[in-house]
């Protein structure tokens, strides 16, 4: 069973946050200041906050230039993964991605099924890693958000969680770029 290890100390993680919206603007930005709220009251740090269109290159560019940057850890898109034609954000993800985290989606879908039942098949919610950075996408749901923080982003990113999480394998993610 999962747990919170008390003896270990807590390491603050840093997190950008990607909108992918057609109509949205940061004031209406419910999905993005949901996942706002929970990482900062987790304890992680906002290193980045932006709101894109539905537009698969600029996504994906946003994405490999966060990746690119030594301040964010972890990038958390929200909006763009269903079905619609518009709906390219898993795509640009899957765009960027070095490996898939195939059990996320899965899971995602786990948590979904108890709060919105059969609904949830119309999530293609992914997870992934690139240049040593986590990326996650969200639909874009304030609810969905929620499920996906407290259900399992929360425990993920918190290093003291055991049987294990992503944070103490952040140093060995990008290993098979270097050299011995």
């Amino acid at each position: 069973m999962s747990r919170i290890d008390e003896t270990m100390d807590f390491i603050a993680v840093r997190i950008a946050v990607l909108t992918v919206s057609d109509t949205r603007s940061l004031d209406q930005d419910r999905s993005g200041q949901v996942l706002v709220d929970r990482i900062e009251a987790a304890g992680h740090i906002v290193a980045a906050r932006m709101i894109l269109t539905d537009e698969r290159d600029q996504i994906a560019d946003q994405l490999r230039a966060w990746c690119a940057d030594p301040e964010i850890d972890v990038v958390i898109s929200t909006g763009g993964t269903g079905l619609t034609g518009r709906d390219v954000t898993v795509e640009a993800h899957r765009d960027v991605y070095e490996k898939e985290i195939d059990a996320f989606g899965t899971v995602f879908t786990m948590v979904s099924m108890n709060k919105i039942g059969t609904s949830a098949v119309q999530s293609r919610a992914t997870g992934g890693v690139a240049g040593g950075t986590y990326l996650f996408a969200l639909p874009g749901s304030p609810g969905a958000c929620k499920d996906a923080w407290d259900e399992i982003l929360a425990k993920q990113l918190d290093y003291r969680h055991r049987p294990c999480n992503f944070v103490e394998i952040f140093p060995r993610l990008d290993e098979h770029h270097r050299r011995k």
